[in-house]
């Protein structure tokens, strides 16, 4: 049985952002000239403290992993890591969140240690934006992951677009289009006010009602799908007449969905939050480090639980302000 919170909402999904580092710099999640403070060695947690985490976690009716990061990809070993989490009674599903820049290099490897699945954030189909918007890298190289993954059986496949206006919005019919022809599950997301670049979000904000009706205008009425398989999260899903993939749309903003909200979040540097959208967390790398049992990590997990807020404040105006995207994991 999952843990309840305190309005009975089970709690079943755990992300956990295994670096703060990034291999990119995208504009809605870092600053230019990124972390103005890069955790160290010794302040992120190491893979057996991860996977002792997930144990607990476990234990309280926990069974969807997602590793995120910053880029969970420049972090060396990290097929060690996805094996060991693999191996723990009662995970059943574990996935990640990745730019897609070094997939090729690591698909095969993730699926064998027990990865299922892979989320790989793609914010436009032009080269030259794509270094407009992520400041590095080649488009060519995500492409190339996506392809990689799909090989391996790393399904399904989901395509996270993050909607800027005036950055990308115009090519939402060109993602949309993707369906068409691709087993792909494209996901039109809201850009959200977090940290540093929380301004990005009051002027390229796109809601996700305009987001489709723009795709409508363009193919006509959208037919609800029940969604992409294993793992379909907060996105509501919707399908081109006899397209082959689907097309998501997540309103964590305009039309949250915080009442059916089911995760917590682990930071690379040990601590839970139980919101993305609050700066209150509570720490538990200390308690690993004095070696702490399962019981004890337990109830550091409830207590984060039970601190689980009804929902965010953005209609307030009031967001996390503490920390960067690229440090909580999205």
């Amino acid at each position: 049985m999952p843990c309840l919170d305190s309005l009975a909402r089970p709690i079943s999904y755990l992300r956990i952002s295994v670096t703060d580092r990034c291999n990119l710099r995208c504009i809605y999640c870092m600053p230019a000239e990124g972390i103005p403070h890069k955790f160290s060695h010794e302040e992120i947690l190491r893979y057996e403290e991860i996977a002792r985490v997930v144990e607990a976690a476990a234990g309280l009716g926990i069974n969807k992993i997602r590793l995120t990061g910053g880029e969970p990809l420049v972090r060396l070993g990290i097929a060690e890591l996805v094996r060991m989490i693999a191996s723990i009674p009662g995970i059943d599903d574990i996935s990640m969140t990745t730019n897609g820049i070094l997939l090729s290099r690591h698909a095969q490897e993730l699926k064998d240690a027990g990865l299922h699945r892979v989320n790989v954030s793609l914010d436009t189909l032009q080269p030259a934006r794509f270094r407009q918007v992520t400041r590095l890298g080649e488009l060519e190289d995500v492409l190339a992951g996506i392809e990689a993954a799909e090989q391996a059986g790393l399904h399904p496949i989901k395509i996270n677009n993050v909607v800027m206006r005036g950055i990308n919005d115009d090519e939402i019919a060109d993602f949309a289009r993707l369906t068409l022809t691709r087993l792909w599950h494209i996901r039109f997301i809201e850009v959200m006010p977090v940290g540093e670049t929380a301004d990005l979000a009051k002027v390229g904000f796109v809601p996700v009602a305009e987001i489709r009706a723009r795709v409508e205008a363009e193919f006509g009425p959208l037919e609800p799908s029940d969604g992409a398989g294993r793992g379909a999260g907060p996105a509501r899903y919707y399908r081109l007449p006899n397209a082959l993939g689907t097309i998501g749309f997540i309103s964590a903003v305009s039309e949250h969905f915080c009442f059916h909200c089911n995760r917590l979040r682990l930071t690379a540097d040990g601590k839970l939050r139980s919101c993305l959208l609050s700066d209150r967390e509570i720490d538990i790398r200390a308690a690993l480090r004095r070696g702490a049992g399962l019981e004890e990590l337990q109830a550091i997990l409830r207590q984060a639980v039970e601190q689980k807020p009804a929902g965010h404040h953005l209609a307030e105006d009031i967001t996390a302000t503490g920390r960067l995207m690229s440090q909580i994991g999205g």
